[in-house]
């Protein structure tokens, strides 16, 4: 039990309020032992809990203090002192204890955000700043340590306590009681709570899942000597912000916004390739329905890209990568006994054979890809005619990236110019 007992002005300590947790503890026939060190000296509060205990499972970041003052009259003091108590505190203890969770392959971390953090507060851009990072923090950590099996989550609990005796009324701090909210805390550090990654709203009893959600967005076209202007997005403003039921999605990570970047690479580069967009009909008369398991729709496709490319192989330069797209006849990508075909482009150009072929990479290639992409045929004939959303795919589990997804957005620009000199050729 950590707290160095400084009083809510700042100045000072105290040994009382961490020894009478540790009473409290004890009392009850828990074991307990009190450190008063800052928080900022993660390591110090980590191996007096080793020296008790002989290992650390947990670690609940809860200091936290407040300078709450308008924006415009708030000093860099009063800015700084709150993101190092919330922000670095955190930081400290975690990193303290992370390689010992790392080496016994378990740990269960939970960070104290607030509502404040979580939507914002007058006259608390200070802490609501903090208490932001410290989702973002422990978001991170959940997706890191998740093939350790340390869980990582935030609460944004409303409870009463010295820092809230000054902005709630009396009998409001009363009524909300820590106690409430201690459960929670516990479930999410017991070894069989399955979430992390995850941020709950609770107090009082009430526990709530918190999530982002993203609508279905607009893809404005960018090509084809299209101007992307402020107006534009002025007259589409309703359908960037509209939030149809059925039409949104709840983004977890990286891989979700890139998905939905990639559905500009397929439906907006990829369609006008060449001479043209491909023609639906032409494309399902060669195998979409999977009559012919050795000619796929997408072979047209990856064809006229094929072309595109040898035209502007100088382009390379700008992406330096190998891209593998694994195309699968039926709706299951993970069916191993449906037909398969694959297309490797080559933009590497320290390999000297820039190109597109059937084929996973070769020795020519590198022998290994930078971006592998899997989808469904019909999928990405449907991608590249603009049919299909890859952010729906791709949370419907019919669209798998994987490798270094920076890398594929390079790919755009290749795509535009190769587009370009392709048709002030033909």
């Amino acid at each position: 039990m950590n707290d160095l007992g400084v009083p809510m002005a700042g100045s000072g300590a105290s040994q009382a309020p961490a020894a009478k947790v540790v009473q409290e503890i004890e009392a009850v026939g828990g074991k307990a032992v009190a450190n008063y060190d800052n928080v900022l000296d993660g390591g110090k509060i980590v191996q007096a809990a080793l020296d008790a205990f002989g290992r650390v499972d947990i670690v609940i970041n809860n200091a936290g203090i407040l300078r709450d003052v308008s924006f415009v009259k708030m000093t860099r003091e009063q800015w700084d002192i709150i993101h190092r108590v919330h922000v670095e505190g955190a930081y400290a203890v975690t990193k303290a204890a992370w390689p010992h969770m790392i080496k016994q392959k378990y740990g269960r971390v939970v960070m104290t955000s607030s509502a404040s953090g979580l939507y914002g507060n007058p006259g608390q851009a200070n802490y609501s700043a903090a208490k932001m990072a410290l989702v973002g923090f422990a978001a991170t950590l959940a997706k890191e340590g998740a093939r350790n099996n340390i869980k990582v989550n935030t609460i944004a609990p409303v409870a009463g306590s010295r820092m809230t005796q000054t902005i709630m009324p009396e009998e409001m701090v009363a009524a909300l009681d820590p106690k409430y909210v201690a459960p929670v805390v516990a479930y999410l550090c017991h070894e069989s709570c399955p979430a992390t990654g995850k941020v709950f709203e609770t107090g009082a009893g009430w526990v709530s899942a918190v999530h982002w959600q993203r609508n279905e967005g607009v893809h404005f076209p960018v090509q084809d000597g299209h101007t992307f202007t402020p107006e534009m997005i002025a007259s589409r403003w309703k359908e960037v912000n509209a939030f149809e039921q059925g039409k949104t999605t709840y983004p977890t990570g990286l891989n979700d916004t890139m998905a939905v970047i990639m559905a500009s690479l397929g439906s907006t580069t990829q369609a006008n390739l060449g001479s043209g967009k491909p023609n639906p009909k032409q494309l399902a008369s060669h195998g979409t329905n999977g009559e012919d398991k050795n000619v796929f729709a997408s072979d047209a496709i990856f064809k006229q890209l094929s072309m595109a490319i040898d035209a502007n192989q100088s382009m390379a330069s700008k992406v330096n990568g190998v891209f593998v797209y694994n195309i699968v006849q039926g709706d299951n990508i993970k069916d191993k006994q449906a037909a398969r075909k694959t297309w490797t482009i080559n933009l590497k150009k320290s390999t000297g054979h820039i190109g597109v072929h059937e084929g996973k990479p070769t020795a020519n290639d590198g022998g290994k890809a930078d971006v592998s992409i899997d989808i469904s045929d019909a999928d990405y004939v449907g991608l590249v005619n603009g049919k299909k959303s890859a952010q729906g795919l791709y949370m419907g589990g019919r669209l798998k990236m994987q490798g270094n997804l920076a890398m594929a957005m390079k790919l755009d620009s290749v795509l535009k110019a190769a587009q370009k000199q392709m048709q002030s050729k033909l």
